[in-house]
């Protein structure tokens, strides 16, 4: 199983750009889906986005569309989300999470689906 940790949280802010880092440790990294999810204080964890095992394929929730870029380097074991025109709704622990290629699906929205998870990574947007 793979192991994951966050970087690149911090505060910025409405209206501009953050970088997460998700860094994968294992040698399975290319057969995981990858995704992002986010947990605001009060509120269920939310799925963001995810790509595909080759990262050929995105999917992204309907609120970071257009804002948010996912990516991965299957050659460095790296997943990255781009955030950008952050809103201080965006504002959350983001965490990085992983879904094992056995289960036939490279991304699922629910977060119960996730064989790995990150500690997670504060993101704050002042308005």
């Amino acid at each position: 199983q793979v192991q994951l940790v966050e970087s690149g949280g911090g505060l910025v802010q409405a209206g501009g750009s953050l970088r997460l880092s998700c860094a994968a440790s294992g040698r399975t990294f290319n057969t995981y889906g990858m995704a992002w999810f986010r947990q605001a204080p009060g509120k269920e964890r939310e799925f963001v986005a995810a790509v595909s095992w080759s990262g050929s394929v995105v999917y992204y929730a309907g609120p970071v569309k257009g804002r948010f870029t996912i990516s991965r380097d299957n050659a460095k074991n790296m997943v990255y989300l781009q955030m950008n025109s952050l809103k201080p709704e965006d504002t959350a622990v983001y965490y990085c999470a992983g879904i094992e290629g056995t289960k036939g699906k490279w991304y699922e929205t629910r977060h119960d689906e996730y064989d790995a998870w990150g500690q997670g990574t504060q993101v704050t947007v002042s308005p």
